[in-house]
């Protein structure tokens, strides 16, 4: 195959298969995302949108497809790094039983006290152990415990992007076989295909981990794993 000929044939995938505009996304949301939406996760979105980092949260059409997971593998037992306001973590709550747990990781609890009143009126705070620390001594702690060990069905994280490979290593010990594990950020608002040169300052570092973990990922024979450009990209990985 000619070099050109394999350009276009990449242009004609790239064409059909992104979203290029604003309109189709807004297309996406309003007719197959906002009408199943739940009223305690829209309200949750609504409050979340006044904080100053409120692109933090988790986009609803990536947790809708979090959403489908979680039933897919019969989610009971679930592990959350990163919790901001909670999004992603009231739409795992009220997927799962109502006998299931959640450890729920942030270093920060006065965002997830955002969302916390409607997680209360939602129901489903008895699933929630919020822990209030750095994850990795958490994981540990959890893996000192061999019954731990291949007993979680879900993981999402969504946090600093240095120590993703470091959770990584650890939840694939936590996580059962045929588990999922879910990574947020691993397109980087894009600029994991941007030139060196063109890349903002601001997004630099991330960006580079973020490179480095995904190319992890694509080399981890122990997962199968989807990447999937939802929100800023999440990458969904299978544990074989």
């Amino acid at each position: 195959m000619g070099v050109m000929e394999d350009k276009t044939k990449t242009n004609a995938i790239t064409s059909k298969g992104l979203l290029q505009t604003a309109e189709l996304y807004q297309y996406v949301l309003d007719t197959s995302v906002y009408p199943r939406e739940p009223e305690p996760l829209r309200e949750l979105r609504a409050v979340t949108s006044h904080h100053p980092r409120a692109t933090m949260a988790t986009a609803p059409d990536a947790g809708q497809l979090m959403g489908l997971l979680l039933k897919l593998v019969n989610a009971k037992k679930t592990i959350e790094i990163g919790v901001f306001t909670g999004y992603s973590l009231l739409l795992t709550a009220l997927t799962i039983p109502d006998d299931g747990n959640i450890t729920a990781i942030d270093l920060d609890r006065s965002t997830y006290e955002m969302g916390l009143p409607i997680i209360k009126k939602a129901g489903v705070e008895h699933k929630i152990n919020f822990i209030e620390s750095e994850a990795l001594p958490v994981l540990d702690k959890l893996l000192g415990n061999h019954a731990n060990q291949e007993s979680f069905d879900f993981a999402f994280v969504d946090a600093d992007k240095i120590n993703y490979a470091n959770y990584h290593e650890r939840l694939l010990k936590l996580l059962r076989p045929g588990g999922i594990v879910v990574y947020d950020n691993t397109l980087w608002g894009g600029t994991v295909a941007m030139p060196d040169d063109s890349v903002p300052e601001s997004y630099s570092a991330s960006r580079n981990l973020t490179i480095k973990f995904n190319k992890l990922l694509a080399a981890d024979a122990r997962v199968q794993i989807s990447q999937v450009p939802l929100g800023d990209g999440i990458t969904i990985c299978w544990r074989l």
